[in-house]
């Protein structure tokens, strides 16, 4: 499964944005996808997932701002992002998972940058 990002930009705090993830490769063996974010010098963290059945998990920090969807035909998951602020400014990446819990490689990244 090959995963690309795209979306990212620069916004003002209280923008929104929407992430898109295309999937292509294996598409039957996904299971679950997700949405990441990256700062430097931190660990990349878990946003908010969706499964292949559709449902939804969010960290606490997203819920509410964040929504995660997706469109089985077109084989692309999507970050909505109301409200944004500041500190969620970083790089976001999607990651997609097997039954057995393998994740397939990090696409490549995009860069989402909140500032007035």
């Amino acid at each position: 499964v090959q995963l690309q990002a795209s979306g990212g930009g620069l916004v003002q705090p209280g923008g929104s944005l929407r992430l898109s993830c295309a999937a292509s490769g294996s598409i039957g063996s996904i299971i679950l996808m997700g949405w990441y974010r990256q700062v430097p010098g931190n660990q990349r963290e878990l946003l908010a997932s969706i499964t292949s059945g559709g449902s939804t998990n969010y960290v606490e920090s997203v819920k509410g701002r964040f929504t995660i969807s997706r469109d089985n035909g077109k084989n692309t998951v999507y970050l909505q992002m109301n409200s944004l602020k500041p500190e969620d400014t970083a790089v976001y990446y999607c990651a997609a998972y097997s039954r057995s819990g393998t994740r397939w490689p990090w696409g490549q990244g995009t860069l989402v940058t909140v500032s007035s």
